[in-house]
């Protein structure tokens, strides 16, 4: 029954949100038979489960089946007397009801953040099949069932707040499919595939990141529900990041212990992943993530800004922002010409929130491939993994349809063709890592091609039982 699922959103109280979401959530299971984790719905998973906001309750480890997981609906509790601190409203009380001349701006909002959930609990459907140890196929599944908690947190807002329109949202979310051609998910890098295990820790580590920046800028808002449930699903959010970035520092570890064995340095002949396609890897997923920002220059970022929809990461931070109105001030980008030039360019601080938003994404990224970079040094290694200029293999923004090298530098289309197969992944670099997925389900044995974790979930030692498989 649907009081099973834990709430601090009192929705025994209100019998016609109850009578909606209980009609909803039959349609969500099937959803996730379909779509989620293929062959292991009957395996005892030892999960992280919210049952509370209160720091003994949101992390309560069991062993349970997917399927049965409680999934719930968190809003932190409500701040007293909170203002709007941003925008054209800074000072005024924040809203609890949807205002009326932001309706449709809200609703997007929610919508696009929403639909991302169940496109990468979808794109990652399969990866259990190939699973370099049980440590990380418990994590992929804890990745996955916390996707699906947030999905049901934004379906709690529209239909708590957006009346029909929001029924038939929710309603759509579970019938938009990632990768489909007929019925995408409306994020192009929730449509890419993530066929191995290099591109799932690519995903945590670059487009999960990405997820971060836009659930603390939705944290600020001066719609109050939205912000206290993106504010518990940060909590969550930050076990995904860790999952990709210490993913790919362990895949980086073995790479590292083999080239000092190997007499040519390839490590291929140990069943590794050389270091230059990790670095093709690092390319695609940071420039398709960094996409997910939207346009450098862009009135949807100053309506949002403005209206108090949405705000900076840690906006409230009087020590970060000297200004939280931000009508005076400018940002500088380079522009690229019809004469494969850079200008320099001056636009109004408000229409680059996304860029504020997605530099302190990247300074976060980067402090990932300076720890990267540290373990190559510890063997003694000079390579060094770098992230490649922001202008880079972009389809969104004033860099789309113009190339550019992984430096930066404005090349011309034939140019970028000749050098593609350097900078990004090839089909033979698929398939090659494609062949070392071969699963390990033993409790403590890992994959030729990754190290073990510094430490279990939970107290546990790596040699765990994590996933009990049913017999």
């Amino acid at each position: 029954m649907f009081e099973s699922i834990p709430n601090n959103v009192n929705l025994s109280d209100n019998k016609r949100l109850q009578r909606a979401l209980e009609q909803w959530q039959p349609d969500f299971l099937s959803w996730w038979m379909e779509m989620g984790p293929e062959g292991f719905q009957q395996d005892q998973i030892y999960l992280r489960t919210a049952i509370s906001v209160e720091a003994g309750g949101w992390a309560h480890f069991d062993y349970v089946k997917m399927p049965d997981y409680r999934w719930g609906i968190f809003l932190t509790p409500p701040t007293q007397d909170r203002r709007i601190h941003f925008g054209d409203n800074i000072g005024e009380p924040v809203w609890n009801e949807v205002p009326g001349e932001f309706r449709k701006e809200l609703r997007r909002i929610i919508v696009t953040q929403a639909d991302t959930e169940p496109a990468s609990v979808e794109q990652q459907r399969l990866l259990g099949k190939t699973a370099p140890s049980l440590y990380d196929l418990r994590n992929l599944f804890q990745v996955n069932v916390e996707e699906g908690r947030h999905l049901w947190a934004m379906v709690y807002l529209l239909h708590q707040f957006f009346g029909r329109d929001g029924r038939e949202e929710a309603e759509d979310l579970l019938t938009r499919r990632s990768g489909n051609a007929d019925t995408p998910r409306i994020l192009e890098a929730f449509n890419k595939p993530v066929n191995d295990w290099l591109a799932f820790f690519a995903f945590t580590m670059f487009t999960d990141r990405d997820g971060k920046y836009q659930l603390a800028a939705l944290a600020e808002s001066g719609f109050d529900p939205l912000a206290r449930t993106t504010q518990f699903m940060l909590t969550e959010e930050a076990h995904h990041l860790f999952v990709g970035e210490t993913g790919i520092g362990r895949v980086v570890r073995r790479t590292a212990e083999l080239m000092r064995q190997s007499k040519n340095g390839d490590v291929s002949e140990f069943g590794a992943i050389p270091l230059d396609i990790i670095q093709k890897y690092i390319n695609e997923w940071f420039s398709a993530s960094l996409d997910l920002f939207g346009g450098e220059d862009s009135s949807n970022a100053a309506t949002f800004f403005g209206a108090g929809l949405k705000g900076r990461f840690r906006e409230a931070d009087d020590k970060k922002y000297r200004d939280h109105v931000a009508l005076d001030d400018i940002y500088q980008l380079d522009v690229p010409s019809e004469e494969m030039l850079l200008k320099r360019e001056e636009i109004p601080l408000r229409r680059a929130m996304n860029m504020v938003l997605r530099d302190g994404y990247v300074e976060d990224c980067e402090r990932a491939l300076e720890r990267w970079n540290s373990i190559l040094k510890e063997y003694g290694l000079s390579e060094q993994l770098y992230l490649p200029s922001q202008r880079f293999n972009r389809s969104i923004g004033i860099y789309d349809g113009h190339y550019f090298d992984p430096k930066g530098e404005m090349i011309s289309k034939e140019q970028f063709d000749k050098s593609k197969s350097q900078w990004l992944p090839t089909e033979k670099d698929y398939q090659y890592v494609s062949s070392l997925m071969v699963p390990v389900y033993e409790p403590g044995k890992m994959a030729s091609w990754i190290a073990p974790p510094a430490k279990g979930i939970n107290h546990k030692p790596i040699d765990f039982e994590y996933v009990i498989r049913a017999k």
